[in-house]
């Protein structure tokens, strides 16, 4: 299954033509996401099938080796920051709640965030529980957060280098999430970042600091002194300009943990195990968005995560 998971899209019928998601109740919008998601999980252990969440961060490189860092060393993640922010989707219907399921937080904060949830999972799960047996799952507690509409604000001054139709969503969401081991995690999301996609996670342990760049990375790096001598070659993802100095991503795919996903997808259905990104960190991902989402209506305030 794509991510994010599910979401919440509005009512069926007429009555979701005049849905707008940044008025409606997100209490609401968190119960039904989280029913659709058990309908999910429900449907698949009926038939015996497994849920392969196709989450790539779980699989890039730069957190697969930050995984085995963790598991090898038995280390203590006690805060990871992370964020993935462009410049706006080129999709039409993003911006519009009832088609995309929300904004900034929805669409681009899952990625980062499941990274996180899922290494805080693997650190439980490294810790002995005795008698042979892994340890139990580190999850998510609570979280606090906040959305703005930044490019909707009287005073914005559109320069033109980012997208601005937005009609009902936020452009710019955080996220403070504690576990229930008591560690941190802050994890960004935003529409208003020039340069390219920009997607990291830094990982501070008690016994190493890990720093994952998914995009961009250096290695390579190229200069170009005309825009259209590049004209045929891809660069990376949502540049905005070819010209000067830049980064093109050798194998954008592979850095981005594509191909690792779909193997692991499909060894985990052939020899019938749970794959790394599975059915349960999906569920732990949309309560963790759309409990932000009903903090950031009550100003931030602290809500507990329902897994």
């Amino acid at each position: 299954i794509e991510k994010p998971f599910t979401g919440y899209y509005g009512p069926a019928g007429p009555a979701g033509e005049k849905f707008r998601g940044n008025t409606f109740s997100k209490e609401t919008m968190l119960g039904e996401a989280l029913a659709s998601c058990d309908r999910i999980l429900a449907a698949a252990r009926a038939s015996g099938k497994r849920v392969c969440y196709a989450e790539n961060w779980v699989y890039a490189p730069a957190v697969a080796k930050e995984r085995e860092i963790l598991a090898k060393t038995g280390g203590q993640i006690l805060w990871i920051i992370g964020d993935e922010s462009h410049s706006g989707s080129h999709s039409p219907y993003y911006g519009i709640w009832r088609h995309s399921g929300g904004g900034s937080i929805v669409g681009k904060a899952c990625h980062p965030l499941t990274a996180a949830l899922h290494l805080k999972r693997v650190e439980g799960e490294a810790r002995s529980g005795g008698a042979g047996k892994p340890g139990k799952p580190i999850r998510p507690a609570t979280v606090s957060a906040r959305t703005h509409e930044i490019t909707r604000l009287e005073s914005f001054r559109d320069a033109g280098f980012l997208r601005t139709d937005y009609d009902d969503i936020e452009d710019y969401g955080q996220m403070h999430l504690t576990f229930d081991d008591g560690t941190v995690a802050d994890i960004f999301s935003s529409e208003l970042v020039l340069g390219g996609v920009h997607n990291w996670l830094e990982v501070f342990a008690n016994n190493h600091r890990t720093r994952c760049n998914l995009n961009p990375i250096d290695a390579l790096e190229t200069y170009n002194p005309r825009e259209e001598l590049f004209k045929d070659v891809y660069v990376t993802e949502k540049i905005g300009t070819k010209q000067g100095w830049s980064h093109p991503a050798p194998d954008e795919d592979w850095q981005h943990g594509y191909p690792q996903e779909f193997q692991d997808f499909v060894e985990s259905i052939g020899s019938d195990h749970e794959p790394l990104s599975g059915g349960e960190l999906a569920r732990d991902t949309i309560a963790a968005l759309y409990s932000a989402y009903v903090s950031a209506e009550r100003r931030g305030a602290e809500v507990e995560i329902p897994v």
